[in-house]
């Protein structure tokens, strides 16, 4: 029996949350894109998903909620995390915000990776640090996109891979990847859909070998 695969220009939304408790039931396998709100998050899901289904403004901060979409593989989802750290919101919301995010990342047990936005072109934010550091604590899979590489000649934007791989210590940490982006150019998509197929599927085909 073959192996089920991602058409990822097959992926449609399912619902919106703002909380763990209004999420899908907590079975199957889920990624999650998270970012500063204006890192690029959502036109890196459309540009993966060659859809609209992330919603972008000029406004950063319009994501409040938890939007998990459906792929075509039964179980398998794309979640889209709320952003941080430009929103013109309340405190009391960002309190919100950040409460269930954590909550979520900390418990929802069907998570199989973090993809974090990280804009090239700037050094690494607060928020950015904290998910960096969280995914290590508890021993997630994260990937990083340097997102909107189009604003750098290529020769700048390897340089800039190359420096975020010593800071982090890519070599030393198995569960940490980190890539060039840019959702303009659509460059670095298959990269991306490769690892969120190593994440997504590997349970699938353990359950068809199981079979």
């Amino acid at each position: 029996m073959s192996s089920p695969q991602i058409q990822y220009h097959m992926t449609r939304f399912n619902t919106s949350a703002s909380k763990l408790s209004q999420c899908p039931e907590d079975t199957g396998a889920e990624v999650a894109f998270a970012g500063r709100s204006n890192a690029g998050k959502s036109s890196a899901i459309n540009t993966l998903t060659n859809a609209k289904l992330a919603r972008t403004s000029k406004t950063p901060g319009r994501t409040q909620l938890i939007n998990i979409f459906d792929t075509n593989v039964e179980g398998v989802r794309i979640v889209d995390l709320p952003g941080y750290g430009y929103a013109k919101v309340p405190i009391a919301m960002k309190e919100h915000w950040q409460k269930h995010l954590n909550d979520y990342l900390q418990n929802r047990q069907c998570l199989r990776g973090v993809v974090l936005m990280v804009d090239i072109r700037h050094p690494l934010k607060a928020f950015d640090q904290m998910m960096i550091e969280w995914c290590g604590e508890a021993e997630m899979p994260l990937h990083i996109l340097l997102t909107k590489a189009d604003k750098l000649n290529r020769g700048a934007a390897q340089n800039a891979l190359l420096k975020m791989k010593q800071l982090l210590s890519v070599k030393t940490n198995p569960l940490l990847t980190i890539q060039t982006f840019s959702a303009l150019k659509t460059t670095g998509v298959d990269q991306l859909r490769e690892q969120l197929n190593h994440w997504l599927l590997d349970d699938q085909e353990q359950a068809t070998e199981e079979k």
